[in-house]
């Protein structure tokens, strides 16, 4: 594989991971799912797209001891990735959903909705996080 090949495919895989962590970012705002770290479209989302990518791009000129992607002649490579990332999701709504369920049975998850009108710094901890 020549070096102009392997910087082009870095740079693709790139533009992908910006592009498609945006896409996810504004999805879960659209869904209003309550993710203020953003959590979901960046890890998630980039993670998916960093494991596809391996299944699209791989190369054994680049590592030896792997397989090639689809562009390399290898689409088993990315059918691989595809369940590869299938797994990890129901992994992690399971152990997310098991989780949340013990934490509920030991605290609440939400706090009620006047402590959120009036902010948890003030609720919660008894401080002012900002001074307006």
């Amino acid at each position: 594989m020549s070096t102009r090949r392997k910087r082009t495919d870095v740079v693709v895989i790139g533009l992908g991971a910006g592009t498609i962590c945006y896409l996810g970012i504004q999805l879960t705002k659209r869904l209003r799912v309550d993710d203020a770290l953003d959590v979901f479209g960046v890890h998630g989302v980039g993670g998916a797209w960093g494991a596809l990518a391996t299944g699209l791009f791989a190369s054994s000129a680049v590592n030896s001891a792997a397989a090639n992607g689809l562009i390399n002649g290898n689409p088993a490579q990315l059918g691989i990735q595809l369940v590869a990332v299938a797994a990890v999701i129901a992994y992690a709504a399971v152990m997310t959903f098991v989780i949340l369920k013990v934490i509920n049975l030991f605290v609440a998850l939400r706090v009620p909705e006047q402590d959120e009108v009036l902010g948890l710094d003030a609720t919660q901890h008894r401080e002012a996080a900002y001074t307006i």
